[in-house]
């Protein structure tokens, strides 16, 4: 009896897929008797009796302890030489040492096969870590939150050819670093990520911004500190004319009451009109002393309004 399997001694297997334990025998001509066979869950402690989950003998099938849920012989006769295991939807419990043993007397056989039970990685999230424009440094990040690891993440670029030489790339990270961003590295990029049981793949698109025109700023920035200059002689000018004006009003109003005509006489009072009757008594006193010329020269009287009285 020999089991001739060919498959690998370590399986990995995804959670809930299916999976298949390969278990190929062949048996020797001499090899006459009642064909037996068994599959076990070894037991990482020595001390402990392994697990029996599935066997064949005396031509029936018998399903044993767990995780045999979702357990079967993929074939549908075991004894034509294919005792394979099948497992409908892998699960955490059925990982790992797989033992097949064959027996047909005199000749007995066995395989060990380690199967390892791995998770998917999830849809990796895409993002730009940095400024998109050119001439500025820029990296693009990929992360899967769940799979099992190891995690490889690989950049591709969709369009515009392959990823030049010069830009870095992590696929333990998932980072593209770009150190000098420009225009002929912008377009439509694919991150992917991969375990042994899986893998999968976001896209984003790196858009390359040019700087603004310097001239045109520091043109515009020019222009608009001469408009505020000009805004502000304005009304400054503005300011000193309303200044001036009320100054000129304030002066033109001061002189209008120097010019102003002195006001009326009021009629004399009792004592003023006596005192200008003794002083013409005294004056007609005078000229009766003294002899009459032929010709009188006198002064006309005048009213002065400090005084209140003709002088």
């Amino acid at each position: 009896m020999r089991v001739t399997s060919r498959g690998p001694l370590t399986l990995q297997l995804a959670q809930g897929e299916k999976g298949t334990v390969d278990c190929i025998y062949t048996p020797d001509p001499e090899d006459v008797g009642e064909l037996d066979i068994e599959w076990s869950l070894v037991s990482p402690d020595t001390t402990k009796k392994d697990q029996l989950i599935i066997s064949y003998s005396g031509g029936k099938k018998y399903i044993h302890a767990n995780p045999a849920e979702g357990v079967d012989f993929a074939a549908g006769d075991p004894t034509q030489g294919d005792a394979s295991l099948s497992i409908g939807s892998v699960d955490t419990a059925h990982g790992g040492t797989y033992q097949c043993k064959v027996k047909k007397s005199p000749g007995v056989d066995m395989h060990k096969v380690s199967l390892v039970v791995m998770e998917r990685p999830s849809v990796p999230k895409c993002w730009v870590d940095g400024d998109e424009a050119v001439g500025q440094p820029v990296s693009l990040r990929c992360k899967s939150d769940q799979g099992t690891g190891p995690l490889q993440y690989e950049w591709r670029r969709e369009s515009g050819g392959p990823i030049p030489s010069f830009v870095m790339q992590n696929s333990v990270l998932g980072e593209l670093l770009i150190s000098n961003h420009s225009v002929d590295l912008a377009g439509i990029y694919s991150c992917e990520v991969t375990n042994a049981v899986g893998k999968e793949r976001c896209r984003l698109n790196l858009q390359a911004i040019k700087p603004p025109n310097r001239a045109g700023v520091i043109t515009g920035t020019v222009c608009g500190c001469l408009l505020l200059i000009i805004i502000l002689i304005m009304v400054i000018w503005l300011l000193f004319f309303r200044w001036k004006r009320k100054r000129y009003e304030k002066e033109l109003s001061n002189e209008i009451r120097e010019d102003a005509p002195a006001p009326e006489s009021r009629p004399a009072s009792r004592g003023s009109g006596l005192h200008s009757r003794v002083a013409y008594s005294q004056m007609s006193q005078t000229h009766k002393d003294q002899p009459s010329p032929t010709s009188t020269a006198y002064t006309a009287s005048k009213y002065d309004s400090r005084y209140g009285y003709i002088v």
